[in-house]
């Protein structure tokens, strides 16, 4: 069984501009994940406004019962958001390396216009490697 379920990515407008499912139990269909990624924007930029503590940067960790959701957003305010399996660990590293090959990979892409959906094969085959070593690291332990 897959450790991460799907992989968000939604521009600094609350805009999904990437969605990649990773073996789901129920695959969403675009709307599905549109409404998820503008639903979870929202309850980021809530959580924000509510917090008791100046500077909160939003909900990092959502847990259920059968999915947690990591999020981390940039200094730009683009947000990354992984769904995965109760428990799962380091999440928050993986993250931060998909931020990275998004710098690496889609930002210096020349054809690759800000806020727009991210078409970048290169991003596609490096993200494809990262998760797969994640899921190999999972496994070991």
């Amino acid at each position: 069984m897959a450790a991460i379920y799907s992989l968000y990515i939604i521009n600094k407008s609350g805009g999904l501009i990437f969605y990649k499912d990773y073996g789901s139990a129920g695959r969403m269909d675009t709307n599905d994940s549109l409404r998820m990624a503008s639903l979870w924007h929202s309850m980021h930029a809530i959580s924000q406004q509510l917090s008791p503590i100046s500077g909160c940067s939003g909900i990092e960790l959502l847990q259920a019962d059968t999915f947690d959701l990591h999020c981390f957003q940039s200094l730009t305010g683009t947000k990354f958001f992984v769904v995965c399996e109760p428990g799962t660990l380091h999440m928050e590293g993986l993250l931060k390396h998909i931020y990275e090959l998004y710098t690496d990979y889609v930002l210096k892409n020349p054809f690759y216009e800000m806020e727009m959906p991210i078409r970048c094969e290169l991003f596609d085959i490096n993200l494809s490697q990262a998760i797969q070593k994640d899921r190999v690291a999972l496994l070991g332990r």
